[in-house]
């Protein structure tokens, strides 16, 4: 019992500290080939204890506490350093969110285990299947959090990038895993002595990873028009002083002097550039943007919150210029800090322990159309909805470029801005478009249709981003199918390894006569 309890203990330790490692495979250090490895690690402790329900998922969960304690720690500097919540709070609140994301890698542990699959079945098939189910499953139960899914290690250049256009994130994550399990199963032949058996595995693994390195040299889109001036505007306003009433006139002029800087056809202000309902700036104020954009015979798009109602206002984007007004009005809302969930019950929390400004959105429609500005279709996302790619392809192949505005501010000089970098690139991936990235104080970016940076913006820095940007049109796969092929992959891989396991025991158990 002692000796059982303490492999346990131990095997979880380890589960933990592969979890931790598995962050440093995301950005900021891109190490793509690191899930390989530590995924493996995590087979291998499952495969130890195969056929274990509770202790699989004791070391689905420590892993998976590892992997978003360390990954997503600046939920705690936004949640301390600029919600004002004291720190033990924040710390707990941390950790809490880190224990729900770290239940859906304990239900993968749980699930294959109960299926009770034998070696390479479990491996290479049974917990992908599984694992990318969940990661779908955790990127839109309570309106989703897919951060740090699998798959997004492999974005730009990774190995297994060349399938993002075909199969999307999750079809990537699943591959990721299966590369995993080939490399358990190589490892298992060699160190069991069982001659050749190796073989096939090893050749399935290289043709899975050749598959990859070909497939990211193919062109799935092509050039739209010619290529589009930017300007991509990062104001580098600090998120503890944005709110401020006193710091709002100099917040204003910063803007009006970059934008008005910019030579460029499309110039592109971060999420709520203008800290003030765009109902009460001042009309000359936004004539100075309509004038200079018209000059230039382009336009300005620009990030504000906008009333519509009484208690109603939106997360929104507006242009200014040649092309006639438009508006986009954030849809995919975050909880908690954009709306509130359960506000009868927990509205107290943002009236007593936090200083969160504007918290309560109004969620917009999710059938807006794509902006018609200079030639091209933009497909406009605020902030954090560049996470959720089913919802963007809704506006392809119409849109022939995508834009996200972002104040990651609110992530101070944590990992999190940069992560939110690589969740863009992914997205530029899959659909075969360049994304125009305008935000606060960073990463602003222009990322092309292979999701490779173009051109950056220093973090923190006072600068207008200039460069040019290409229209591409045509589908992907994925446009196409979405996550709908990558689902049933899954579903019918547990159904068919459940029917065997099923058919197995019954033939044992039936007597011989």
């Amino acid at each position: 019992m002692i000796a059982g309890v303490r492999a346990i203990g131990l095997a979880a330790i380890l589960s933990a500290t592969l979890g931790a490692a598995t962050t440093f495979s995301f950005a900021p250090f891109y190490l793509s080939w690191l899930p390989l490895l530590t995924f493996a690690g995590l087979i291998l402790l499952w495969q130890k204890f195969s056929g274990k329900k509770w202790q699989a998922a004791a070391l689905g969960l420590t892993f998976g506490l590892g992997l978003f304690c360390t990954g997503i720690n600046w939920v705690y500097v936004s949640l301390h350093d600029f919600g004002g919540m004291s720190a033990p709070i924040a710390v707990l609140c941390t950790f809490l969110l880190s224990l729900i994301q770290a239940a859906y890698p304990a239900m993968v542990g749980f699930f294959q285990a109960a299926m009770q699959p034998n070696g390479w079945v479990q491996g290479v098939l049974v917990i992908p299947a599984w694992w990318a189910l969940f990661e779908w499953f955790r990127g839109w139960v309570f309106t989703g959090f897919p951060w740090l899914s699998l798959g997004y290690a492999q974005a730009p250049d990774g190995p297994l990038a060349g399938y993002a256009p075909l199969v999307g994130v999750y079809g990537v994550s699943l591959l990721t895993a299966v590369a995993a399990g080939l490399m358990v199963t190589i490892f298992t032949a060699f160190l069991g002595r069982r001659g050749w058996l190796w073989i096939a595995p090893a050749i399935v693994l290289a043709a899975l990873i050749s598959g990859g390195v070909g497939l990211s040299h193919h062109e799935w889109t092509e050039p739209a028009g010619t290529p589009l001036s930017v300007s991509l505007v990062q104001g580098n306003i600090t998120q503890d002083i944005k709110w401020k009433p006193e710091t709002l006139a100099s917040t204003l002029t910063t803007y009006r002097d970059l934008a008005l800087a910019s030579k460029s056809k499309l110039i592109i202000l971060p999420e709520t550039a203008f800290p003030i309902f765009l109902e009460e700036i001042p009309e000359e104020y936004l004539a100075e943007f309509d004038n200079h954009a018209k000059k230039l015979g382009g336009d300005v798009l620009i990030g504000v919150p906008e009333t519509t109602g009484p208690s109603t206002y939106h997360n929104s984007v507006i242009s200014l210029g040649v092309s006639p007004r438009q508006t986009y009005r954030k849809s995919h809302l975050v909880p908690f800090s954009e709306f509130i969930p359960f506000k009868w019950l927990i509205g107290w929390v943002y009236d007593d322990l936090l200083d969160m400004p504007l918290a309560d959105f109004t969620s917009g429609g999710i059938d807006q159309a794509p902006f018609a500005l200079g030639g091209q279709k933009i497909a406009m996302t605020n902030c954090y909805e560049d996470l959720f790619g089913e919802e963007i392809i809704r506006k392809l192949p119409q849109a022939t470029l995508l834009a996200n505005v972002s104040n990651d501010a609110w992530f101070g000089r944590s990992w999190g801005p940069q992560q939110h970098l690589q969740i863009s690139q992914m997205r530029a991936l899959e659909m075969g478009r360049y994304m125009l990235r305008s935000t606060n104080t960073g990463v602003t970016a222009i990322i092309d249709h292979k999701g490779r940076v173009v051109s950056r913006a220093p973090e923190f820095t006072r600068m207008s981003l200039d460069g040019a940007a290409q229209g591409y049109t045509g589908t992907t796969l994925y446009v196409r199918v979405g996550n709908f092929g990558v689902l049933c992959f899954s579903i019918a891989i547990i159904v068919i390894a459940a029917a065997l396991r099923r058919r197995l025991t019954h033939q044992n158990h039936t007597p011989h006569l």
